[in-house]
């Protein structure tokens, strides 16, 4: 049974989205803030985090208090200037409104500081439990064909730390802009309760504005970062095959689909401008209000002689800065689109990574023992989605430094076998007994080149291991790559070997850590198919040498001259246990046995 995971598509219902929206919430921000599992975090972290929060809603507070104190200082200035002209006054009260502006710019600093350190401590610690659940229990592998998450790179490379930084943004500046406007409507009602009035309602239709707006744009930021990361992996796609593509001259057929898939994202680019365009109009066209309103309703009664020029002048400062913490929110609610659409990939990749690890539920599957032997009873192997068997009622034991060879039409399942006996794949029935995986050592036909340096290659994937220059030199001699060294700085050099080493020198450096390793068994899946008949026999023999059990997967015919066993796979999930020799003389039986075709007639 294949474990899929469907991605949440964008609701029509407001209240349901909404509800979406806050248990994707609920699960990336629960475990960081309120975590209730034994294994969760740490308490006194969690109390730290919670310390940091505490005092960063205090500085907001105090800040707004701050800018709110400001504003009747501003005014009584005013006031001094034009009405009483005391100068000993109006030097007093510049001083206190220096102090107090100081004291604005300290606030704003800390809490600044505050919400970046807290934004980055959950940042490490979401980013850390992300990657562990991604790593444990092979989920970076099994994502691959258990579930439709795409780019599982990008989400964990570019969308974490924004998930972090813009809930930290837009929590603080929410609060910080609730309460400025909270505080001047008080301060506007003080002055005139017909102004604070019209200025409520003129909120009310604004912010319905704003939320239809953000609404659409939401649905474009969730379909911008799925097209940056198409962009972002077709050209990395194209960095990783860039000799094939050379090969075959494929630069055409390459720039097509680049520029198709950047297309695509120029296109949502467009749609973006185009609804931020319309936002930035309301946005400012609001703001203009708001600002020119308090002197067209108090201006004439200042000049009537009505209201003192101060109260006239603080009630427009509070409008103008209403109409910026307004602008702000507003602004606030559209970075809130994109935090959403980064829960909602981020929850559903982990809902994703959780899934795939998940054992379904009434499937049979084969069960493994660990012992120090390799044998398999009455197995038989099924695809992961249960849907073709590749080998039925497989039993067979592999003797302690003997070796089998695996053959069979391509595509027949040989190489599913050795993910049966690494645990990647289960399903199906019987026993299968093999080593510990630590006692195991997999040389695929491509093999895994680790980003670190040539010690660490050679020791991968044990690379705490201590060996001197000269041991690993002895390694290099032993798998004729004695001139590797010439070619770079030493053993501690990092490069990029991928790009320097060929296919057969990859193989041979990964027969290196097998001679470092030492393992007990060792598996290799058309290990040597890049070499030359010379360096594959130089290979297997120090195989040998070293009293390792092995099997391998291969075309060869020169394969047999160093396994004592074939096993044949046939298409009809058939197999057949041999020695080399009898193999040898049944193929050498049916190909002096078969018919040459007829020739044409003519």
């Amino acid at each position: 049974m294949q474990s899929q995971v469907f991605r949440n598509q964008p609701s029509t219902n407001t209240s349901s989205a909404f509800t979406q929206f806050w248990e994707n919430v609920k699960a990336i921000a629960g475990p960081y803030w309120y975590p209730t599992k034994p294994e969760g975090r740490a308490f006194s972290d969690v109390i730290r985090s919670w310390g940091m929060l505490f005092m960063l809603i205090l500085l907001i507070i105090a800040l707004v208090g701050a800018t709110v104190f400001n504003s009747f200082i501003n005014r009584y200035l005013l006031d001094i200037i034009i009405g009483e002209k005391d100068i000993d006054k109006f030097f007093k009260m510049l001083a206190l409104y220096g102090v107090a502006l100081f004291l604005v710019t300290l606030l704003i600093g800390f809490s600044k500081f505050l919400r970046k350190q807290i934004a980055l401590d959950w940042y490490q610690w979401l980013n850390n439990q992300i990657i562990s659940k991604y790593l444990s229990y092979r989920a970076y592998y099994k994502i691959n064909f258990k579930s439709d998450i795409d780019n599982p790179d990008q989400r964990l490379s570019q969308e974490i730390e924004p998930l972090a930084s813009n809930a930290l943004s837009f929590s603080a500046t929410f609060l910080e802009k609730v309460l400025e406007m909270t505080a001047f409507l008080i301060v506007l009602w003080s002055i005139s309760q017909q102004v604070a009035v019209i200025l409520i309602t003129y909120t009310i239709i604004g912010n319905l504005i704003a939320i239809y707006l953000n609404k659409e744009l939401i649905k474009i930021n969730q379909s911008e970062l799925e097209s940056k990361a198409d962009y972002n992996y077709c050209l990395t796609h194209v960095r990783n095959h860039a000799e094939s593509i050379a090969f075959f001259q494929g630069e055409s057929q390459e720039s097509n689909i680049i520029q198709r898939k950047f297309s695509h994202l120029v296109k949502n680019a467009q749609s973006k401008i185009n609804w931020e365009r319309n936002q930035d109009f309301f946005k400012r066209g609001y703001q203009a209000a708001i600002q020119i309103f308090p002197f067209i309703v108090l201006g004439p009664l200042e000049l009537r002689g009505e209201m003192e020029f101060g109260e006239v002048t603080q009630a427009a400062i509070a409008c103008n800065l209403f109409a910026n913490a307004l602008a702000e929110l507003i602004n606030e609610f559209g970075t809130s689109g994109r935090f959403s659409s980064y829960a909602e990939r981020l929850a559903e990749f982990s809902n994703a990574l959780e899934a795939v690890t998940k054992q379904p539920e009434n499937v049979s599957t084969i069960k493994t023992i660990e012992e120090n032997h390799l044998a398999f009873e009455n197995v038989t192997l099924q695809t992961p989605n249960y849907e073709q068997v590749i080998v039925e009622d497989l039993s067979l034991s592999v003797q302690p430094g003997e070796g089998l060879l695996i053959v069979g039409p391509s595509g027949i399942g040989k190489s599913s076998l050795l993910r049966a006996i690494a645990g990647l794949w289960n399903a199906g029935t019987g026993r299968l007994m093999r080593p510990p995986l630590e006692s195991v050592l997999f040389l695929p036909q491509r093999p895994y080149i680790i980003l670190g340096t040539l010690r660490e290659q050679l020791l991968y994937p044990n690379t705490n291991r201590q060996m001197t220059d000269a041991e690993l030199k002895e390694v290099l001699q032993q798998v004729n790559l004695q001139n590797l060294l010439s070619r770079v700085n030493g053993f501690d050099t990092e490069i990029p070997w991928e790009n320097i080493l060929s296919l057969g020198e990859q193989q041979r450096l990964a027969f290196g850590r097998l001679l470092v390793t030492c393992p007990s068994f060792t598996i290799l899946d058309e290990a040597t198919s890049a070499l030359d008949l010379k360096n594959e026999g130089n290979l297997y023999q120090q195989l040998q040498s070293t009293k390792t059990t092995f099997i391998s997967v291969g075309h060869r015919e020169s394969l047999f001259n160093y396994h004592q066993w074939v096993l044949e796979l046939s298409p009809d999930s058939s197999w057949q246990l041999v020695t080399v020799q009898d193999y040898q003389l049944r193929k050498a039986k049916e190909i002096v046995t078969t018919p040459e075709p007829p020739e044409d007639s003519l």
